[in-house]
This record gives structure tokens, sequence and C-alpha cells, in this order.
């Protein structure tokens, strides 16, 4: 397969599946599998993450009004909005810390290791199932509350656990609202991707490890256009629809590439 191809079916596919509870980083995974993708581990990372940034673009450009007007309050020194970027900077804890401890271990995980994101992708169906099975009382978000979530996203570092499934699913088995749940999970993942873009471009990494630039240039306008659109679309699904539903894909997927990883 060529080099363009291959970078436009991931760009489409991370656009796609960054939106929906049904991990993003564990399809790109599952598609590099299928596409005998042979990218060493460093190179595989940096190719996810620059993806991730493309549709993280692609959040701001959906929420802007909303990342304008909470900025706009900040400035204001508006009580809420002051209390909402705290939360953000909580939740984004967990994930950091792992990421700094953790960095070249993470690396790893993301270097042909279908068998751990299928099963990954099983966890995550379990998480959404029993999301949809508890009903407790309706709670606003803490502090206390998104760092809990914040647990969520940064277990959700491992290719198969979606981290919109875990931290939406973990917001409402907390009792927060399904739309403030989706709002607040798709607004904490863009500082921690800036986050990793910036670390990497200090460390060297991309330099030494980067895809050609016709590769990543392709991949991230098709992550990015596919992005936007899946977000305008998707976003509404996520809240009207079951999870439940979406539980059973993560189920039939791992499955399948659990069968398929041990005969091909």
């Amino acid at each position: 397969m060529s080099e363009i191809l291959e970078a436009l079916i991931l760009g489409i596919v991370q656009g796609l599946t960054e939106f929906l509870p049904v991990s993003s980083s564990g399809h790109l995974e599952i598609m590099k599998y299928l596409m005998d993708d042979d990218s060493l581990a460093e190179q595989s990372m940096l190719t996810t993450v620059f993806l991730h940034f493309a549709t993280a673009i692609a959040t701001i450009v959906v929420f802007r009004k909303d990342i304008i007007q909470v900025i706009s309050n900040i400035l204001k020194r508006d009580s809420n909005a002051l209390k909402f970027a705290m939360y953000i900077i909580i939740s984004m804890i967990p994930a950091a810390i792992i990421g700094v401890l953790y960095d070249d271990i993470i690396d790893d995980y993301f270097h042909r290791k279908i068998k751990l994101v299928s099963c990954m992708l099983l966890v995550t169906g379990v998480l959404l199932f029993i999301s949809e099975r508890i009903r407790p009382k309706e709670a606003k978000m803490n502090a206390v509350k998104s760092f809990i979530v914040g647990i969520s996203q940064a277990i959700a570092i491992l290719p198969g656990i979606s981290r919109s499934g875990a931290t939406i699913a973990t917001s409402l088995i907390l009792g927060i609202d399904k739309r403030e749940a989706a709002r607040f999970s798709f607004l904490m993942v863009i500082p921690l991707i800036f986050g990793k873009i910036a670390k990497d471009l200090v460390s060297g990494d991309f330099v030494e490890n980067m895809p050609s630039g016709m590769y990543l240039s392709v991949g991230f306008i098709a992550a990015f256009i596919t992005g936007v659109l899946a977000c305008l679309f998707m976003i509404k699904i996520v809240q009207r629809s079951k999870l439940s539903y979406f539980s059973i894909y993560c189920f039939i997927a791992g499955i399948g590439m659990l069968i398929y990883s041990s005969y091909f």
C-alpha cells in the first residue's frame, strides 16, 4: 500500500472514531496491523499523536464559541468559568503524570500490540455497558469528580480504551448530565494533546522519528476534515444514543480482532 493511501486511511479513521466512544487510538492500531505497518514504536506513536492533534484542532473549530465564551468569562473573573477552567486543569493531572513518568513504556504500546488493543476494547465495552445500568442522583462537576474523570483519561492512554468513552461513562456514573459530560470530555483533552506535541518538539522526537512530511500532511488534513464533520454530527449521537450500542460494537471488534490476530 502506498504511503499516501495509508496516511489517508489512518486520517479518516482517526477523524471518524475520535468523537465516538470506540477508541480512535485502538482503531488506528488495528488499521496499522491490517495494513502491515512496520513503523518503529516511536514513529507509530508520533503518527498517532499527530493525528490526534488534527482532531484536537477540529474540536477547537467546532467548540470555538464555547472556548471563546469560557476565556472571555475567565477574563471577567466569572466564578463559573473559573471553576470550569480549574476542573479542566485538575482533570489533566493524572494523564500528565503518567505521560511524563512512563513515556517510553507508552510508546511501546503503540507497536503491533493488537491483542492488548483487543482486550482493552472489551474493557471499554464493559465500562460503557455499566454506565448505562447505573442511575445515580444527578450532580454537578466538582474538583473531586474532575480528578476521577482525569484518572479515566489517564487509563485511556492505553490503545483500545476509548478516551471519550471512559471519561463520559465515568462522568455519567458520577451523576453528571450527559450533555455536560460530553462537552467536558471533548474539551479536557485539548491541553494534553498540545502539551504532548510541545514535549515531543522540545525533546527532538519529531525530528528524529518523524514520518515524511507528505505522510503527515495527508493524514492531518484527512483527520481534520473528517474530524470536523464527525464532531458536528456525532456529538448528538453520543448525547442521544445509548452507550450500550457502542459497547456491543466494542465487544464485536475486540473479540473479532483477538480471533483474527490469533490466526493471521
